[in-house]
């Protein structure tokens, strides 16, 4: 196993890794989102090299004059979410060499910022930006929205606004696929509580594909102001890989961490350490012969990062299960251009698989079934 164990659950001890998404969910590799332009609703953005050449467009509508940039933009700690959730769904895997690749990772972006400079997102920030993809989505050809950000207070009104610029996107082709919130309480803040949306819960799959361990994600459930049950589907929300954030602290400690996972050779972990002793915060001194406490302190960073790789961590809750089920919208749209927002809802929601021992209120139609999505995607085509 090596000096250094991983925080995630694994079986195979001599090879302990993350499964992959596409491999996660069984998605068909042959469809990547090629010619769907998806939108993300997020704290902020990093361009990040997996998403290289593909996005369209950043709007900043954290504030009332909003902004398009089609370059550069503003980066800062916020940016992580934005970056997580879009390059889960849409990442080319170049940072780990193909390994982690999205789903959907030949679909092209539009990035939409909601948070103030404090990092706050509230409901005002969220309608701002579904309301600019409303104006916008038939210039820049938007099929999807996902949306890994919550309101503030609940709301049964079918006229609340954020219910009501979903019903507006959803009439005119545009699917929300929206995360449902992580508190596992009997409530949703809008947008996950829209009608229109489709609402995305999660499962926790312990890092393997034997479905008998699988067991229901802590996300929020209840009803939307139609009486219909909240989450509609469920999606893995656990033990996800995600690119850390490059130019920050964690994104300077994790390229030695990442490189420290699965080595047994004391010396070459000396060699390592005292290469990035400075960025590890260590003194050079403690690196050539490290002890037995510098080993359990740099064990612990591993955990408290959760890193798996030199530039990739693993994440968790509603916000990346959600981007999952977009993606996947994104093959069904490839396969099926022709396809319409309620063919969608309905083909992810009658291909979706239950999670035994569990309410329906709790998981709605159940879990992703990826494949038999974009399959039955395909025969709607030939109807």
């Amino acid at each position: 196993m090596g000096l250094f164990i991983p925080n995630f659950p694994f079986t195979n001890h001599d090879e302990a890794t993350i499964l992959p998404t596409v491999q996660r969910v069984g998605a068909l590799p042959d469809y990547r989102g090629r010619g769907v332009v998806m939108a993300f609703i997020d704290s902020g953005f990093y361009p990040h090299p997996d998403l290289q050449n593909r996005i369209l467009l950043h709007a900043d509508a954290s504030t009332n004059h909003i902004t398009e940039q089609t370059h550069d933009f503003e980066v800062n700690d916020l940016s992580w979410h934005g970056q997580m959730t879009s390059v889960i769904a849409c990442g080319d895997g170049q940072s780990s060499n193909g390994l982690h690749r999205g789903i959907a990772s030949e679909a092209n972006l539009v990035l939409v910022k909601v948070s103030t400079p404090k990092g706050l997102i509230k409901e005002t920030d969220i309608l701002r930006g579904l309301r600019w993809v409303a104006d916008t989505h038939h210039r820049l050809k938007i099929r999807i929205v996902n949306v890994s950000v919550g309101g503030d207070e609940i709301s049964h009104d079918p006229n609340h606004p954020l219910h009501r610029v979903i019903r507006k996107l959803t009439r005119e082709g545009v699917t929300v696929i929206a995360a449902a919130g992580n508190r596992s309480v009997r409530h949703l803040l809008p947008p996950a509580s829209a009608a229109d949306a489709i609402t995305v819960g999660g499962i926790d799959d312990h890092n393997t594909l034997e479905r008998e361990r699988w067991s229901l994600y802590h996300h929020n459930y209840g009803n939307s102001y139609d009486g219909s049950t909240k989450p509609d589907i469920l999606a893995p929300a656990m033990w996800i890989a995600s690119p850390i954030l490059p130019g920050s602290s964690v994104a300077r400690e994790a390229h030695w961490l990442g490189q420290l996972l699965g080595q047994q050779d004391r010396n070459r972990v000396s060699t390592l350490l005292q290469q990035g002793y400075s960025d590890l915060g260590l003194t050079h001194d403690s690196t050539h012969a490290p002890t037995d406490h510098t080993l359990h302190m740099l064990q612990q960073r591993i955990h408290t990062h959760k890193i798996i790789g030199p530039h990739h961590q693993h994440v968790d809750g509603t916000s990346v299960a959600a981007p999952i089920v977009s993606a996947v919208a994104a093959q069904m749209l490839e396969a099926n251009p022709r396809l319409t927002t309620r063919q969608i809802r309905a083909i992810l929601t009658a291909t979706a698989q239950p999670l035994p021992g569990h309410a329906s209120e709790q998981q709605g139609a159940g879990i992703l079934n990826a494949a038999g999505a974009v399959r039955a995607a395909l025969q709607q085509m030939d109807n």
